[in-house]
């Protein structure tokens, strides 16, 4: 006799051995009770969750010559060969193979003959989503009115790409993936009746690596004892399908925390070189740390053990939710970024360092306090060189220069009307103005910084606030304005907020310019930009304003 596979020996044969899908299996089996089975069903869900099961007892159930309160005998002549797949009445259709207008339209012939032994003619037509246009097409006219002896079972992984015409004339049932619970009582159950000596653990390993796919932990059950050893454990699951042990993955996590560079790169390459499969070590990773921060919120430890837990209590305690939130998002952009380079290996190890790095993970009371730095520093600059005469002298010729300036680039005064003798009062009434300005702007950039917007902030720290005409205002900073800056003052939610206060303080609506020049004094220069403050940490930083 020739060998079947697990997945197909203990596939379910009745509504009740399908497990996860209660809901379904119990409308289902009410409408054959009540005798209102419909014309054309749609089965939609992830793989190996029933949805081929339910459909063919579905099809027995409905022509079974001694049903059981809705449930096939699988002893009749009709469910023997239903089961054995000689009956001409009972149709699986695979779309994937079939998918042209000529297969459907066979269909449609077909459907005009009565069936020859069964009650009904059923059609179940597996991965649907895979038919041409045209066959759709095709299908319409037949799914919406067939003959009262055919009915229809559409099985499905993504019902986003039937057309809206085939879902509105079929009734949805959407499988749910199966709980990990369920999952491990089954495959305790299977073991059981085979005589497969397995440990719990590997029973858990297995329901939570077949996330939620009956089928999926069948055929690693099935890979797992064609080896012949007589006992599955943990560890032979885990070098079966090259997925590093608990302990690799724990040195590896605690490596990434605790910004250890050298021991990281070098776990990591003895991790590869003993041929494990590098996207489930980079997903071993992903969940560990995953299962680390819901450790930390929660005390939920999941399916870890007594010992393994106190390590992730210990890790937990050593990484802020926001480092591991950060963590778990980079790894998940390097494993993207994986999928398209045929240098994975490079790519992973450069994540990893750049992990590994303190300065890429400043997190946002560190930046605060090395923003204060900076600020305390330019201060005491200031104060210093005001003990001195000749600085004096050079502050105060600075001031005038830039008083100046503002006068001449207002457009609300004009140069020649100084020549003329009111010079004085206008550069009263001017300075007077500038002056109000320059204080709602120092209040506003402070404003800013109590608000936590310290992206704005930081860049607009020493800039000054300068009226271009009757419908504009300037902002001229202290040094040219860089690329970064300016995409960060750019944002609609920024640039939004800057034109809001502004156009509140001027009573009207007004427009932002961004204002560039030179710094002139480079040696005296302590930029308080964020832009120079990850210039000096080499890394970038990304906050995010609430």
């Amino acid at each position: 006799m020739s060998y079947t596979a697990l997945y197909r020996k203990f596939r379910p044969k009745k509504f009740e051995e399908i497990v996860g899908q209660d809901a379904i299996i119990n409308t289902l089996k009410n409408q054959i009770l009540l005798n209102r089975v419909g014309h054309a069903y749609l089965f939609n869900g992830v793989r190996g969750t029933g949805k081929t099961s339910a459909a063919k007892i579905l099809a027995r159930a409905i022509n079974c010559l001694s049903p059981i309160e809705g449930e096939p005998c699988n002893e009749c002549e009709i469910c023997k060969g239903a089961v054995i797949g000689s009956l001409t009445d009972i149709v699986e259709m695979d779309a994937a193979s079939n998918n042209s207008v000529e297969d459907i339209r066979n269909i449609r012939e077909e459907v005009n003959f009565l069936p020859t032994i069964c009650k009904y003619r059923v059609y179940i037509i597996d991965e649907v989503h895979m038919l041409s246009s045209g066959a759709f097409n095709a299908l319409l006219k037949t799914l919406e009115e067939p003959p009262e002896h055919v009915k229809f079972i559409l099985a499905t992984t993504e019902p986003q790409k039937l057309p809206a015409t085939i879902l509105s004339r079929c009734q949805r049932f959407d499988f749910k993936r199966i709980s990990n619970e369920n999952i491990k009582n089954i495959l305790e159950k299977i073991c059981k009746d085979s005589d497969i000596e397995i440990t719990k653990e590997a029973l858990k390993v297995i329901s939570v690596l077949s996330e939620g796919a009956m089928r999926d932990a069948l055929s690693i059950l099935e890979r797992c004892i064609q080896d012949g050893e007589e006992k599955i454990d943990e560890n032979k699951i885990k070098d079966l399908l090259g997925i590093p042990k608990f302990d690799s993955i724990n040195i590896i996590a605690k490596n990434i925390i605790e910004y250890n560079i050298e021991e990281c790169i070098k776990n990591v390459d003895n991790i590869l070189s003993d041929g494990k499969d590098i996207t489930n070590f980079i997903w071993e990773i992903i969940k560990y740390i995953k299962d680390i921060l819901v450790y930390k919120t929660s005390k939920i430890s999941g399916l870890y053990n007594e010992d393994e837990v106190s390590q992730m209590k210990e890790l937990s305690e050593k990484a802020s939710k926001e480092r591991l939130v950060n963590l778990i998002c980079t790894l998940s952009e390097i494993e993207n970024n994986m999928k398209w380079s045929s240098q994975k290996t490079i790519l992973l190890q450069a994540g990893i360092i750049k992990l590994c790095n303190k300065e890429e993970n400043i997190n946002f009371e560190e930046l605060l306090k090395r923003i204060e730095v900076l600020e305390n520093k330019t201060k005491g600059t200031i104060i210093k060189t005001n003990n001195t005469n000749n600085e004096k002298k050079i502050e105060e010729i600075n001031i005038k220069k830039t008083e100046e300036k503002r006068i001449t680039n207002n457009s609300d005064v004009n140069i020649n009307d100084f020549k003329r003798g009111n010079k004085e009062d206008q550069i009263k009434e001017v300075t007077k103005k500038d002056s109000n300005a320059t204080d709602f702007w120092i209040n506003l950039v402070n404003k800013f910084k109590k608000d936590g917007k310290i992206m704005l902030y930081t860049n607009l720290l020493n800039t000054n606030l300068v009226e271009i005409n009757d419908m504009h205002v300037g902002i001229e900073f202290p040094k040219k304005l860089t690329s970064f800056g300016k995409s960060v003052l750019e944002k609609s939610e920024n640039i939004n907020e800057i034109k809001k206060q502004v156009s509140i303080y001027y009573g009207k609506e007004m427009q932002i310019k961004f204002l560039d020049k030179e710094d002139q004094q480079i040696e005296n220069n302590h930029s308080n930009s964020i832009e120079d403050l990850t210039k000096n940490l080499e890394v970038e930083i990304n906050i995010i304003d609430d």
